[in-house]
């Protein structure tokens, strides 16, 4: 009986050592805090594949819906890269860019100088772009359209690098192997 429960132990510590399926991270924190991961549905079929480099160009050019609220397009960026990272796809596997144009520019605007554009209301996107810039995401702003908005360069956040024109970076992502998604 006694080396019964010693080969129980034995049996329990190796499956602690055991590694995890990739859903099961779940349980871990996710790169961009205060965001959800895609919840997983029962006998799932499509899943992120371990072994695919995610190149992804998000393509935002609308304002969002409600000033004083996040982009829902910034969200679900967000939402896509923790599914990603909950499903077990290593940091070096997702690669996304955000291309802000149009009226998308305005969110790579500082907070003093977004306020001044739009009645002291506070750019609410800053801490979502910094969180996702700190989990890996790389972010764009068309020069053109800062051009057009007649700021310099100061009065874009520091996460944001400026492109020559958002139509030069996304053709040069996609023939680079990027997948464009128009977020909005």
């Amino acid at each position: 009986m006694k080396t019964m429960w010693i080969g129980v132990a034995v049996l329990c510590a190796a499956l602690i050592g055991l590694p995890r399926p990739a859903h099961a991270q779940s349980e871990q924190a996710l790169p961009v805090p205060g965001v959800e991961a895609a919840i997983d549905f029962p006998n799932e079929n499509e899943v992120p594949d371990l072994n695919l480099v995610y190149k992804v160009a998000f393509d935002i050019s609308k304002s969002s819906p409600k000033i004083d609220e996040v982009n829902p397009g910034l969200l679900k960026i967000a939402e896509f890269y923790n599914t990603l990272a909950k499903h077990g796809v290593s940091a070096d596997h997702r690669k996304f860019v955000v291309v802000f144009h149009q009226k998308g520019s305005e969110f790579a605007l500082t907070n003093a100088v977004y306020k001044a554009r739009n009645d002291g209301h506070d750019n609410p996107n800053i801490a979502l772009i910094q969180s996702l810039k700190k989990a890996g995401v790389d972010f764009r702003v068309c020069g053109q359209g800062v051009l057009g908005m007649k700021v310099d360069r100061s009065a874009i956040l520091p996460e944001v690098q400026v492109d020559l024109w958002a139509l030069v970076t996304l053709t040069t992502l996609a023939l680079k192997g990027y997948t464009r998604v128009n977020i909005g």
